[in-house]
């Protein structure tokens, strides 16, 4: 087992990306030997989630341009993992964050950022993340002058983020040799950024989208495209393929993906797996990433299985 040295920064900001990519074994052995599944672990970075890399690069272009300082706070929307990232990056570089969020988001995710410093102000439970958005919104009419909106579901700098880190990580980690990647819709600055990215450094390479197969669902975080605001950085151009995944399948794999690898995955995490074991039935051969966003302890307590 190989011993990673320890290194040392400047600000937690700097520790942000660079995350492993780890072979998914005991859910795979019904595939061919040349059939391979790699899983990015995005809960390696500081803040917990995928999301720490566009929250740095909407904050790092944020201060560039001083848009938010000691006289003007973040605010943004949010369903936890970008809402945890900005608060974060605020309490390690020196300015105030507000977030609003459905109300029935974890409780996890909720104490982490109070533990931050953050304001959190809650939306409409029943409304998901697009109430969240709205009210943001409002609010920021409301205080003109105040906050400065980051709006992460249209700011460029969040597909930017995976643009400038995640694609050519995970290029330089399979050797050039990846030639599936599945993302599941959120914001979708990943499956944009990321798939932005490995097109241009592999032409050839197949990018797929991963989505809830209803409005009705319980993976947190993820976007039926269909039923909601479709955020404006999404292109759908990117994608080849968008494949729909049921909750179930994505709470699912999660918890196998615990018991049997000892990855200890969120919900969405398991449908972007769902998604790529889909694909990886129909191939003969071929080298299939997914992104896993963050970690089971965000969505505390986690369903048991049943014996």
């Amino acid at each position: 087992m190989a011993i990673r040295s320890a290194y040392s920064a400047d600000s937690v900001a700097d520790l942000i990306g660079n995350t492993p990519l780890v072979r998914i074994r005991q859910l795979t052995k019904h595939l061919p030997d040349s059939v391979e599944i790699y899983a990015k672990l995005e809960y390696f970075n500081p803040g917990g989630s995928v999301k720490d890399r566009p929250a740095r690069q909407i904050i790092k272009d944020a201060l560039a341009r001083g848009d938010i300082g000691p006289d003007k706070e973040l605010i943004d929307s949010t369903s936890g993992n970008t809402g945890v990232a900005y608060a974060m990056l605020g309490s390690a570089l020196g300015f105030g964050v507000n977030l609003v969020m459905p109300a029935n988001v974890s409780q996890a995710r909720k104490d982490i950022v109070r533990a931050y410093g953050a304001n959190i102000i809650f939306s409409d439970p029943m409304e998901g993340s697009d109430g969240a958005i709205l009210m943001a919104k409002k609010i920021v009419e409301e205080n003109p002058g105040k906050y400065w909106y980051a709006d992460q579901y249209s700011n460029p700098s969040n597909p930017l983020a995976h643009q400038l880190t995640t694609g050519p990580e995970i290029f330089r980690d399979t050797e050039g040799r990846i030639t599936h990647f599945v993302a599941a819709l959120g914001t979708t600055g990943t499956c944009t950024g990321t798939g932005r990215a490995l097109r241009m450094l592999k032409p050839d390479v197949r990018i797929i989208s991963v989505e809830p197969d209803s409005a009705f669902h319980g993976l947190e975080g993820l976007k039926h495209m269909d039923s909601s605001i479709v955020p404006a950085i999404y292109d759908r151009s990117v994608a080849h393929r968008n494949l729909p995944i049921s909750t179930e399948d994505g709470w699912d794999y999660a918890e196998k993906l615990a018991a049997e690898e000892g990855l200890p995955v969120g919900y969405s995490g398991g449908a972007a797996f769902a998604g790529a074991l889909q694909i990886a039935s129909e191939l003969k051969e071929g080298v299939i990433v997914c992104i896993f966003p963050d970690h089971i302890d965000r969505y505390l307590p986690p369903r048991t299985l049943e014996k």
